[in-house]
């Protein structure tokens, strides 16, 4: 059993605006993992809340490097090493708004594969 991850109020909020921005998302559930809370979405790991309130986000790779270029987002990195492509990480000054928050969680239900 995993242990529950010291308290951060930034990632505590951004759990609860994950929790409702992804309300109503069939086949969602939350894994503790490597210090974060993830969200799978059809048994994909599409996003999870970081120390600090940041957002970890899956995209698709084909497009990460334009979404690199949007404000407060960055390569996603675990420990020294970059995680690929296909995932950036997104810091909180860039999610203040629902809507800055919508755009990264429909980007990543977007790349998240269609299981049936």
């Amino acid at each position: 059993m995993s242990a529950r991850p010291a308290p951060h109020p930034a990632r505590d909020d951004l759990i609860e605006r994950l929790r409702a921005a992804l309300d109503g998302e069939p086949t969602t559930r939350e894994v503790r993992m490597f210090g974060v809370l993830a969200f799978m979405v059809r048994d994909t790991l599409v996003l999870a809340a970081r120390p600090q309130g940041h957002l970890l986000v899956h995209v698709d790779p084909a497009g990460g490097a334009d979404l690199r270029r949007r404000p407060g987002a960055s390569q996603a990195q675990m420990k020294t090493r970059s995680m690929g492509d296909g995932w950036l990480d997104v810091d909180a000054s860039a999610l203040s708004s629902d809507d800055d928050l919508a755009l990264w969680v429909r980007t990543a239900l977007d790349a998240a594969p269609e299981k049936r």
